[in-house]
Parts: structure tokens; sequence; C-alpha cells
């Protein structure tokens, strides 16, 4: 037995939790609503037959007051004429009459208290479904906006099913990529060095040597001619800079010369 209460008990709490998951409250709200509008008609039906039952009895009592006021008269003619048998067999009638005329007030009077006692179920329950509508609706709209802010949330966290599912999606992706581009690399390094051979490639190992050979005497002879021109503007430019100062000191120098011939001159006229 303490087992099978276990099995059972587990059950139960699994389909409980299932229920929970695929339950929704605004369609659990509106059945119990519908349910409640159910009742409610079942009330008024219910009511309906009584008032029907009791109109029914009603119809009933009418009819033996037409019996009990024919028998009346009935027996007063029987009299008239001298007739007492007649006049006693219409009493008699007339006191069944009565008999079941009081049966029918009784079941009437049991019919209206309970037409009475419906009628007040039925107010009380007409507002009762009625206050339960309108906080059914407010419920409703209030676990929608419950509903898509959680939504929301869980989509800016990223921690919704499709939000994880979507960032496990780009972490494979971009890991992937990052195989592929290091797998590229180590083939292009391969290649490279020779350990592989590009096959989409027409040219051979001897071929694609000599081409890097041609390669790199055309970038040292470029490279060369660079540094040429370079030196020969650094000269120009330093040829341009030295030029003013050599014309300065050469009439510097013609200017002392002169100074020296004119006082050598003086000197002669002075000894002479």
């Amino acid at each position: 037995m303490g087992l099978t209460d276990r099995i059972t008990t587990l059950v139960k709490q699994r389909v409980n939790t299932l229920l929970d998951k695929y339950e929704d409250p605004k369609e659990a709200l509106d059945y119990s609503y519908q349910k409640q509008i159910e009742t409610l008609n079942q009330l008024r039906r219910s009511i309906a037959e009584v008032v029907t039952a009791k109109k029914r009895l009603e119809v009933q009592k009418l009819r033996l007051w037409d019996n009990i006021r024919t028998l009346e008269e009935q027996s007063r003619r029987a009299i008239d004429q001298d007739r007492e048998d007649l006049a006693k067999l219409a009493l008699e009638r007339k006191k069944a009459n009565m008999l079941q005329l009081q049966e029918l007030d009784k079941q009437i009077t049991e019919m209206q208290t309970q037409q009475d006692r419906l009628e007040q179920t039925e107010k009380r329950l007409s507002t009762k479904v009625e206050e339960f509508r309108s906080r059914k609706e407010v419920i409703k709209a209030q676990y929608s906006a419950a509903e898509a802010q959680v939504r929301i949330k869980e989509n800016v966290t990223g921690i919704s099913e499709e939000m994880a599912s979507v960032g496990m999606a780009m972490a494979r992706a971009e890991d992937k990529t990052e195989k592929m581009k290091a797998k590229a690399q180590a083939l292009d390094e391969m290649i490279d060095t020779g350990i592989l051979t590009d096959y989409t490639s027409n040219k051979d190992d001897i071929e694609g040597e000599l081409e890097k050979i041609t390669v790199k005497s055309s970038v040292d002879g470029e490279l060369a001619k660079l540094k040429a021109g370079r030196a020969k503007n650094r000269r120009q430019t330093t040829q341009a800079v030295e030029q003013p100062q050599e014309i300065e000191d050469g009439k510097v120098k013609e200017k002392e010369e002169q100074e020296k011939e004119e006082q050598e001159k003086e000197e002669v006229m002075v000894t002479s």
C-alpha cells in the first residue's frame, strides 16, 4: 500500500504540474463564468417550471370553485323539487371538492414559497455572476499585462526559451566561424611552407619559387630606386642651402683684398 500510495501521489503531482503548465487562467475564468451562466439559466428554468405548475394548480382551483357553485345550485334545486337524495348527493360532492380545494391551496402555497425562494436565489446568483464577470475581466486584463511584461523582460534579459535558442544558435555560428577561420589560416601556412600543394594553381613548386625570387628582386630594385631618389633630394636640398653662404663668403674675401691693396698703395705713397 505504501508503494501504491507513493506512485499515486507522484502521478498526481506530475499531472498537476502538467496542467499548471498548459492551463490558461483566462480560459479557466471564461469557463467558470460559462458554468455559472449555465447554472443561472438552469435555476431560471426551474423557476419557470414552478410558476407553470402553480398556474396549473390555480386553474384547477378555479374549476373546483365552479364545481362547488354548480353543486350548491343543484342542491338548492333538488330541495325545491323535494329530491332530498339528489340534494344530499350534491352536497357530498361539494364537500369532496372543498377537501380538494384545501389540498390545492396547500400545494399552491408551497409552490409560491418555493417560487419565492428560487427567485431570491436567482437574484443573489445573478448578482454574484455579474460581480464575477466584472472581476473576471479585470483579472484577465491584469494577467495579460503581467504576461506581456514578463515576455518583454525575458526577451530583454535573454532568459526566454526563444531568445535562449537564438543566443545558442549565434554562439554556435560564431564558434564555427572561428574554427573555419583558424583552419583557413592553417591551410594558408601549410601551402606557403610547401607542406600542402595548391591544386587550383597550374604552377609547380619550382615555378612558384622562381616567381617569388622575381617578385623579391623587383621589390628590392624599386626599394633601391626609392632610396637613391631620397638621397638625391637630400643633396639638392643641402646644396641649395650652402650656395648662398659661399657667395657671401666670396664677397667678403674680395672686399678684404681690395682694402689690402688700397692700404699698400697708401704706404708706397708715404715712402716716396
